[in-house]
């Protein structure tokens, strides 16, 4: 089993329980989502395990500590009394960064100073030097003080998991991938249905759903900063690699992606490529008004432009009825799901949407409208 380790995964607000349901379905313990984050029980072995494989969180923290902090020498000394010397070798490199919300403490550059200093003692005293070099691998200290209790925590993932490794250029305002992800996880596609997404940019949602289909790890094509980590035995990255690839599925999917832009439509292809389920996922040019499908069940799920300025507000519109006549002659059994910030979509697209979920495409507040069985506005 291995020792107990307490773990946060920062999250996406509104996509906390999706990123639960897979540390669940992983084999964490006492999984309990909260806002932003979710917090977890695992084993070192689990820190592989999470990093190739969670789908929809943004990183995995390690949680080291966790104290009241309503004043600085509270801080220094939560943070000093850690045994930072068990995970952070003589010659590891440990910046620090980290957040204060509705504390006593809210000066987040000088909590980073604080911690630092804490850390450069409890490290030079561990190791008998005045100076640590910080030349070798990287432990980011990550903090983060709510209601004036801190957590301190090292982050094992190094980039964020969105990266997946297979996207190098963008179509406009991205969609990251881990909220990709979300979408095609919350649509419930499993990979028997065909999946369009008709708005597809560089191919981010019907390259997820590919992987989310095949049951393929999204982390493999990368690297993570806790393989670098002397105390984490690096025979573990291959067990949980090795175990990942036995759990890959091999069929045939329906799987497609459509842009009014062949530029848009070679990229994904070549992201397609990069993520290595090019054989699932097909796209082409076409024209989002002109959508039909004819089998009796599949799933739409899709992130057309928001438009944030007044005329692109209007063309968005105008695009979104277009779409939406189109999407009122599927068939009954088609569900359709479309990510979006204007505050008139439903009204654009025709009919109010059957579930509405409050997501967050980064910065900017959006819905998920959910048309759980498509029917024609009447």
């Amino acid at each position: 089993m291995g020792e107990t380790l307490q773990f946060v995964i920062p999250a996406l607000m509104g996509v906390e329980s999706t990123v639960a349901y897979e540390l669940k379905k992983l084999g964490l313990r006492s999984v309990k989502a909260e806002n932003g984050r979710v917090l977890c029980l695992g084993t070192p072995a689990d820190i592989p395990r999470v990093n190739l494989n969670l789908r929809t969180g943004a990183r995995l923290l390690l949680c080291l500590g966790t104290f009241p902090a309503r004043s600085f020498e509270e801080l220094f000394q939560g943070v000093l009394a850690i045994r930072w010397e068990d995970r952070i070798p003589r010659e590891g490199r440990f910046p620090v960064k980290g957040y204060s919300i509705n504390s006593t403490l809210h000066s987040v550059p000088a909590c980073q100073s604080i911690v630092k200093k804490a850390l450069c003692k409890r490290l030079g005293q561990a190791y008998g030097l005045e100076t640590l070099p910080e030349t070798g691998p990287l432990y980011q200290v990550q903090f983060s003080i709510m209601k004036d209790q801190a957590m301190v925590m090292l982050d094992t993932s190094g980039d964020s998991l969105y990266k997946r490794g297979y996207r190098a250029q963008n179509m406009g305002a991205p969609l990251r991938e881990t909220l990709a992800a979300a979408l095609v996880l919350l649509s419930r596609y499993k990979g028997k249905d065909p999946f369009c997404d008709p708005f597809c940019g560089s191919g981010t949602i019907p390259i997820e759903a590919a992987l989310i289909a095949k049951n393929r790890a999204p982390g493999l094509n990368r690297s993570f900063a806790a393989q670098r980590w002397r105390w984490l035995d690096s025979g573990l990255w291959l067990d949980a690699a090795d175990e990942a690839m036995d759990h890959e599925f091999h069929g045939k999917y329906d799987i497609w992606g459509g842009d009014i832009d062949p530029a848009a439509v070679e990229l994904s292809r070549h992201n397609a490529q990069l993520a290595g389920v090019e054989d699932a996922v097909r796209f082409e040019a076409a024209d989002a008004a002109n959508f039909r499908r004819d089998g009796p069940t599949g799933r739409v799920v899709t992130n057309p432009p928001y438009g944030e300025r007044l005329l692109e507000k209007q063309e968005a519109e105008a695009l979104y009825r277009a779409f939406g006549r189109a999407a009122a002659k599927l068939p009954k059994g088609w569900e359709v799901d479309v990510l979006s910030s204007h505050t008139e979509f439903e009204r654009a697209f025709g009919r109010p949407a059957d579930k509405k979920r409050k997501l967050y495409n980064g910065m900017i507040k959006c819905d998920l409208f959910m048309y759980v069985r498509n029917a024609k506005p009447s």
